[in-house]
């Protein structure tokens, strides 16, 4: 069980707050780069582990991330005009570069050339940005602890072998998360997707999946945790299905057949709100068109989202669109459409913040006992000086997997299968 105290721990993510500390030492996705691709573009808002913040690209092309609102009167910047190597707000005209400098405030000192004293004074926070794979990354933490950028595989292969997308997500990002190393609940939630989505329809491991009855074995990993559920298949071998879950918030989901393999990031908002990314990539080619066709449709594992927003178009205001009749005949075994939205829908049920002292956690649950404590102790360590696990980028280079092997395997003998070396297919039935 976990205590009250502990789940305090574990979904308080503000500024100050130990599992928020721990967060800001890594590299975070923010937006999606087609979000700031423009050059004196529109700013765009977001809020990041509590903070509310105002991402822009300058006439230069660079990029900037700073504090939302004006240090003068606390104008939201969002209103503000990104013009001349900088964001300028329309209120009073005080102007602040991609580091947070404020260059220009009109009606005290300095000209356009040379700013006075006064705006000198006058710095926005602001944190560094890369644009990495087709995201923008940021990182939040103390400037001499910055981490180098990380290194997954999905940001290293073509745009052209990839597929990016996030959504809105109105819960802790915890309970996200762990649904995302929860490989017992597919067997239930998803069955009707087994046997329909195009991304796993014929494929021997939706056949094998339909075992309801998964054991778990678990693997300390350099940056988290590898997570094998095994299916018997006969007296001498198993259906495994390996996950990775990578410090602080990835989970690597293994693929059918020869699709490409996916995952998340679960990025907290606040404590009530997380963005999920999803990200699909194939290592030896591009995606298409009937891969690219599935990932676009609402009833697969992306969710359909309102227009101009990343709030998806089934939610809870509307009860998620539930199907009744479909939940009976067994099509959406939960009556919700759609895997995103059928594991999001349960997720948010529990509340903002599940009051985890009132669960009953059982054999199945190990991944997501494990990966509490990993966290709640990286968090403590942190305090005491040590390196969170997971900074080093060469120990992204690994992949998820799915086979049919010898239901006995060690944890060296499952290592080659994970590793992410380029140019080489991944396993996966």
């Amino acid at each position: 069980m976990t205590s009250i105290d502990q789940n305090q721990l574990l979904v308080r993510t503000g500024a100050g707050s130990a599992m928020g500390d721990l967060f800001r030492r890594y590299w975070i996705p923010a937006f999606l780069a087609e979000e700031l691709a423009e050059r004196d573009g529109p700013p765009v808002r977001i809020q990041l582990l509590g903070e509310k913040l105002i991402g822009f690209r300058d006439t230069e092309g660079r990029l900037g991330l700073i504090d939302e609102f004006c240090a003068h009167r606390r104008v939201s910047l969002w209103f503000g005009r990104n013009e001349e190597r900088g964001l300028r707000c329309p209120y009073h005209g005080w102007k602040y570069d991609v580091t947070g400098q404020c260059t220009e405030v009109p009606s005290e000192d300095g000209d356009d050339d040379q700013p006075g004293d006064f705006c000198k004074s006058v710095k926005l926070k602001s944190y560094p940005c890369v644009d990495l794979g087709g995201v923008v990354w940021t990182y939040m933490g103390p400037s001499d602890k910055q981490p180098p950028v990380p290194e997954f595989e999905w940001t290293r292969v073509p745009e052209s072998h990839r597929h990016l997308s996030k959504r809105i997500q109105e819960c802790n990002y915890l309970q996200a998360m762990e649904g995302g190393i929860d490989s017992s609940h597919v067997s239930w939630l998803h069955s009707g997707e087994l046997k329909t989505d195009p991304l796993h329809v014929g494929t021997e491991g939706a056949k094998h999946i339909a075992n309801k009855r998964p054991v778990f074995e678990l693997h300390r990993s350099e940056t988290g945790l590898v997570i094998a559920a095994k299916r018997k298949v006969d007296e001498e071998k198993s259906y495994w299905r390996v996950t990775q879950w990578i410090m602080p918030w990835y989970t690597m989901i293994p693929p059918y057949g020869d699709n490409a393999l996916r995952g998340h990031a679960w990025v907290p908002v606040d404590d009530e709100h997380c963005i999920v990314w999803n990200w699909a990539h194939h290592p030896t080619r591009p995606l298409n068109d009937s891969e690219l066709d599935a990932m676009s449709k609402e009833d697969g594992a992306y969710a359909a989202l309102i227009p101009g927003t990343f709030r998806a178009v089934a939610n809870k205001d509307n009860d998620y669109l539930i199907d009744r009749a479909a939940q009976k005949s067994g099509r959406y075994y939960s009556g919700v459409k759609g895997i995103a939205m059928q594991d999001a829908s349960l997720q948010e049920s529990m509340g903002p913040i599940v009051e985890r002292q009132l669960e009953r956690l059982v054999s199945t649950d190990v991944a997501i006992v494990q990966a509490r404590r990993r966290l709640m102790n990286a968090a403590s360590e942190l305090v005491n000086g040590a390196t969170p696990p997971g900074l080093d980028p060469s120990t992204h280079h690994v992949r998820s997997a799915s086979f049919v092997g010898a239901t006995q395997m060690s944890y060296d003998e499952l290592r080659p299968l994970l590793a992410a070396t380029a140019g080489k297919r991944h396993e996966s039935i």
